[in-house]
Parts: C-alpha cells; sequence; structure tokens
C-alpha cells in the first residue's frame, strides 16, 4: 500500500507546486496566499501547510524542479561534446530553453531574490542545494573539456562560470525581445571571449596574472 500512497503524495505536491507558480505568475507573490494556493489545487489548507510550510519553501521547490530539468536537458551534450566553448554554450542556452515558460513570473518575483537578506536569493544558505547543483553542472562542464587551462584555474572555474550565469540571468528577467533572442545574443558573444581567457591561461608570461585573479577571488570569497 505504501507505493501507491507514495505516488498521491507525490501528486499532490506537485499539483499545489504547479498551482502556486501559476497564481505567482498571475498576481504576483506578494498578493497570492497560502490559502489561495490550496483553494486553487482542490486541497485544504492544512494539507498545503503539510507539504510545504511557505510560500518560500514553494519558490524553493521551483529552484529544485527548474535544477532538475537543466540537468536533464545538459545529458547528452556534456556525455559527447569536448570543446570547453560548446559544452558552456550548451549548458547556458538549455538553461534559457528551459526556464522560458517561468519567465514571465521570474519578472514579477525578481524584487524578492534580488535583496541580499531574502532566503529566497541565489545566495541564501536556503537556497545552497540548488546553488550547489548549479555549480556542479559548471564542473561537468570543465572537467569533462578537452581545452587546455591553468590547473588553479581549473579548481575555481565552475563556481566563476555559475556567478556569470547568475549574470546572465539577471539579463533573461529584463529582456524582452521575443524568444529572449537577446539573452541567446548574449551568450553567443560572451563565450568566446570567456574560451579565449581561459585559454591562455595556462601560458607561461599569463600565469602569473592567472595566480592574481585567483588571489583577489579568496579574498573577496573570504
Amino acid at each position: 500500500m505504501s507505493e501507491p500512497r507514495s505516488r498521491g503524495s507525490e501528486s499532490t505536491r506537485e499539483l499545489i507546486v504547479e498551482t502556486a507558480l501559476r497564481l505567482f505568475r498571475e498576481r504576483g507573490f506578494d498578493a497570492t496566499t497560502m490559502r489561495a494556493i490550496a483553494a486553487e489545487a482542490g486541497v485544504s489548507v492544512g494539507n498545503a501547510y503539510y507539504y510545504f510550510a511557505s510560500k518560500d519553501e514553494l519558490v524553493q521547490a521551483y529552484y529544485d524542479r527548474a535544477q532538475i530539468a537543466h540537468e536533464e536537458a545538459c545529458r547528452d551534450l556534456l556525455a559527447t561534446e569536448r570543446s570547453f566553448a560548446a559544452r558552456l554554450t550548451g549548458v547556458l542556452r538549455e538553461w534559457v530553453r528551459v526556464s522560458e515558460p517561468y519567465h514571465e513570473f521570474a519578472v514579477k518575483f525578481f524584487k524578492h531574490a534580488a535583496e541580499p537578506t531574502n532566503p529566497l536569493s541565489p545566495f541564501s544558505s536556503q537556497s545552497t542545494p540548488a546553488r550547489e547543483a548549479s555549480i556542479a553542472i559548471y564542473r561537468q562542464v570543465v572537467e569533462g573539456s578537452r581545452d587546455r587551462m591553468d590547473a588553479e584555474l581549473r579548481e575555481e572555474l565552475p563556481e566563476l562560470l555559475w556567478l556569470m550565469s547568475m549574470g546572465i540571468v539577471l539579463y533573461w528577467v529584463h529582456d524582452t525581445s521575443p524568444g529572449c533572442a537577446r539573452t541567446y545574443r548574449l551568450i553567443e558573444v560572451t563565450v568566446p571571449l570567456v574560451d579565449r581567457l581561459v585559454g591562455l591561461s595556462h601560458l607561461p608570461g599569463l600565469r602569473g596574472i592567472t595566480k592574481d585573479f585567483i588571489a583577489a577571488v579568496h579574498e573577496l570569497r573570504a
């Protein structure tokens, strides 16, 4: 009996998440209450709170869902492609593609995620699981690449690429072009620059600059 019951619980949980995301898009995050989410989902308020203690937890569930979708979308690319630039381009483009259905939600929700002290910020401790999972994708980008790069930079690069992706997310939130064409163009012009800098990092004349850059990253992180 436990397996069907478990499937039913997961189905209810997903229904609540889907309903919440729809209401967040339609009404905005602030105007949407847990009671409204429960009513739209056809469950009791107590049942909604059983799965999610707050609206913040619903957004964290969205983060987790988006991360899983991104990982699945990138799987074949990362298994076959060995060029650093192609791997990075593909991963960034896939993020834009799988996030497209939530663009309207992201636009309305951005003011909350942008607050440094908000638990829904991608930099918050509450967002650590989704953040670390995202950095892990960029670690795959680096580790599966055949391109030469400074060994110390290779260790730091996954987190730096994730930070770069946050800049692209910010641009995407404000992108009103059809199909977010300008965001795709941003990826197209940015990745070759990153690829060039990474490719130069192992050259003897530039290793000193690379080490200074990494030292600065360590200092700012601390």
